[in-house]
């Protein structure tokens, strides 16, 4: 009933690791042959996997885990989805109905563990169940504002017969999520935009997960506006257009920041204002501000912000709404040119201009190296960290769902097991993961997975050293006391991916980045793991320290020193 169910959901990949409760799926799955199981080397790298495949889809992932300590290694996938709103469904197994809350051996409460990090959850205990429950799990975890659905089945249910009907579609009376916006918050946003002297706009995820991205290109057109992405609305909109001024918040432009709080309409779409991305909400807040806010999800709203114009809906709908009530193409208004003007000065800063060294190599200039050799056009996989902040400040996103990174819980190690996920669905494109020596080695067990499923990924690992993102806060905050962010015993990673049968390089000079990403990519059915000895020195700016306002801006370790307030 299961492996039917997925049949049904035209699911061909499950990322996956066997137990005795789940045993019963596995086997049916050896009779499925339009289903692949691969065979992660650990539980979180099978969710992860499932979620970056749904994150270059926008598709719903599969991952399949037994019972016990295979949901408890789940739970970090689970939870990075839940906050990046990933559309996902976990299978796990569970000890037999009889057993349940005796203390079974490798019995786990799968659904209370895993309630504050799901959508929803399913405990299956009867046979004529099955079906339904499934159908509900897809259609809650891809629907609405998108999220993780875990479906746990004891093992005798598993084991057990009855007739099986997958329904075509299912109703849920308490959950009903709204697509269409309200026309009368709708004209009020459009009457508001119309006014503005100095709009913005602001894009976030919530904009991919709806596919809104003609539609913010027509918004950008008619209103004439900047705008910011964040980091997971990266390539929602071209960020090579002149509109774009590139990432907000506490590692964002300076252009992007300012533009953000000296607007005085602003337009969030499918952006909930995390607090890396407004800093400090009474900052951000003033008086003479209009903020419209579009989500699917109305929780989401007013949430961190006073909102003015509130508008729950799907992203494209209310958008296509919003078009309809504003003239075709900007009008000339003077104020308008002078809000670019203000831009362009901001941009003249060159915020994330940084010294280059002929004889150490710079972290950024490697992301620049890779924009340049993939013509911008890959699908880029981050870990979390430095490497992920100058990837998304320099690697210039054109099209969405080609930057896969962990934004709401900040997971290090799945930039490899995201990779994974992307390629098995994009098996021609170039995948390439940007890590550094620390995270990946959460989730290095992996090669072994892209050996044997034929996943030729790219690795490049920023090397410094250190825990650099770690080191960085304790440099700003913590008066250069580096507590346990150094690390001694490095391996030596060109040879351990050779021992995992993949090419291993190591790079320790700038002149030979490029020719190493050349040589990397050229290699066409290959995993290649670049080990880039980069200068540990290097932190990523700008910076605003936690609390600050927008403007309260650091650019070099220099402004430590004095008040950097703009």
């Amino acid at each position: 009933m299961v492996v039917s169910a997925l049949r049904m959901e035209g699911i061909d990949t499950v990322w996956g690791y066997p137990g005795g409760a789940v045993l019963p799926i596995y086997d049916a799955l050896l009779s499925a042959p339009s289903i692949t199981n691969i065979l992660v080397r650990h539980e979180q790298a099978a969710v992860h996997a499932a979620d970056g495949y749904a994150r270059a889809t926008g598709k719903v992932g599969v991952a399949l885990v037994t019972s016990g300590p295979g949901v408890t290694n789940a739970v970090t996938g689970i939870a990075t989805a839940y906050f990046d709103s990933i559309p996902i469904v976990v299978i796990c197994a569970n000890v037999p109905t009889d057993a349940i809350g005796k203390d079974a051996f490798q019995e786990c409460d799968a659904v209370g563990l895993t309630r504050s990090i799901v959508k929803h959850n399913f405990l299956v205990v009867q046979v004529d169940q099955v079906a339904t429950t499934l159908k509900k799990a897809f259609h809650i975890a891809a629907t609405g504002r998108p999220g993780p659905v875990v479906v746990d089945i004891p093992k005798d249910v598993l084991l057990a017969r009855g007739p099986f009907a997958y329904p075509h579609t299912v109703e849920l009376r308490s959950y009903r999520p709204r697509t269409e916006g309200h026309a009368g918050q709708i004209q009020r946003a459009a009457d508001a935009l119309r006014r503005a002297q100095r709009p913005c706009i602001l894009v976030g995820g919530g904009t991919i997960a709806s596919g809104a991205g003609d539609e913010i290109a027509s918004l950008a057109r008619r209103v004439d506006a900047p705008v910011a992405s964040t980091l997971m609305g990266l390539g929602a909109f071209a960020g090579t257009h002149r509109q774009s001024v590139g990432m907000p918040g506490m590692h964002g432009t300076y252009e992007a920041n300012l533009a953000m709080q000296n607007s005085d309409v602003l337009i969030a779409l499918g952006a909930r204002f995390d607090d890396r991305v407004i800093g400090n909400p009474d900052d951000f807040c003033r008086a003479d501000k209009t903020i419209i806010q579009i989500d699917i999800d109305p929780a989401t709203i007013d949430k961190r912000v006073r909102v003015g114009v509130p508008i729950v809906g799907d992203v494209k709908a209310v958008l296509r709404a919003l078009l309809a009530l504003l003239p075709e193409e900007p009008g000339e208004v003077l104020s308008r040119r002078a809000w670019w003007r203000d831009i362009e000065t901001w941009r003249a800063r060159a915020c994330l201009a940084y010294a280059r060294d002929e004889k150490v190599i710079k972290p950024q200039f490697v992301l620049e190296k890779l924009w340049e050799v993939t013509h911008g056009d890959a699908f880029v996989c981050s870990d979390v960290g430095q490497h992920q902040m100058w990837t998304a400040q320099r690697y210039t996103f054109d099209k969405p769902r080609r930057w896969i990174n962990s934004g709401g819980l900040g997971t290090m190690g799945v930039g490899l097991p995201y990779a994974m996920g992307v390629k098995r669905a994009f098996p021609e494109a170039d995948v390439v993961t940007v890590t550094g020596d620390g995270s990946i080695q959460m989730c290095i067990q992996e090669l072994s997975t892209c050996k044997q499923y034929g996943l030729d990924v790219k690795i490049v690992s920023l090397n410094n050293g250190y825990l650099g993102m770690v080191k960085q806060l304790q440099h700003v905050h913590y008066g250069d006391r580096y507590s346990n962010s150094y690390m001694d015993a490095l391996p030596d990673f060109a040879a351990l991916a050779r021992a995992y049968g993949h090419v291993g390089l190591r790079v320790e000079q700038p002149g030979e980045v490029e020719a190493a990403l050349r040589e990397a990519l050229a290699m066409k059915g290959r995993t290649v793991f670049l080990d880039v000895i980069v200068d540990p020195s290097e932190n990523v700016w700008p910076m605003v320290r936690a609390g600050s306002g927008l403007t309260d801006m650091l650019f070099t370790s220099a402004d430590l020193q004095g008040d950097a307030t703009l």
